[in-house]
């Protein structure tokens, strides 16, 4: 049954917004109060955004299918790794795929970073996710500061400003 509602979801965003995206822009966040996020990871372990309060989070919502999703899982991962040791973590949010098909794609491109699974979409539709990749930057009070709908390349200037700003 997950597998059907995957499906949908991907046959819907497909419609919608013809499978890609373009470059995304960092945009201050306008969508009101931070939405709760508690989701388990691979492993099995939870995760809750309010543990996390005081550093500053990238919360990346996405699918293996999604082609954009796919080429911004790099610069992600060389963000996070160039701020170790800063006040700053990455929230990989999958939406509703099977364990098996994100162990596979995690074959190809290992992360060093949480992935948590949306199992149900609950939590891609309160962050109102519409389109992946989603990615929000929440500051270190735990609201939401930026938003970025498609891909975006996290190693650019403009990303890399707003996370440092976000870090003072």
């Amino acid at each position: 049954m997950r597998s059907r509602s995957s499906l949908f979801i991907a046959a819907i965003l497909l419609f919608f917004f013809g499978g890609t995206t373009t470059a995304a822009e960092l945009k201050p966040w306008a969508g009101g109060a931070t939405p709760p996020l508690a989701l388990q990871d691979l492993a099995g372990r939870w995760h809750d955004l309010a543990d996390y309060r005081g550093k500053v989070v990238l919360v990346n919502f996405w699918a293996t299918w999604c082609e954009p999703c796919r080429a911004e899982m790099p610069s992600i991962d060389r963000l996070r790794r160039s701020l170790q040791g800063k006040p700053f973590e990455v929230l990989g949010v999958n939406l509703a795929e099977p364990l098996s098909r994100i162990e596979k794609y995690l074959e190809d491109m290992p992360l060093s970073f949480p992935l948590l699974r949306d199992r149900d979409s609950a939590a891609s539709k309160a962050w109102k996710a519409r389109l992946l990749p989603a990615s929000y930057l929440v500051g270190r009070d735990g609201r939401i500061r930026y938003v970025a709908y498609g891909e975006l390349d996290w190693s650019s200037e403009p990303a890399r400003k707003a996370v440092t700003e976000l870090l003072q």
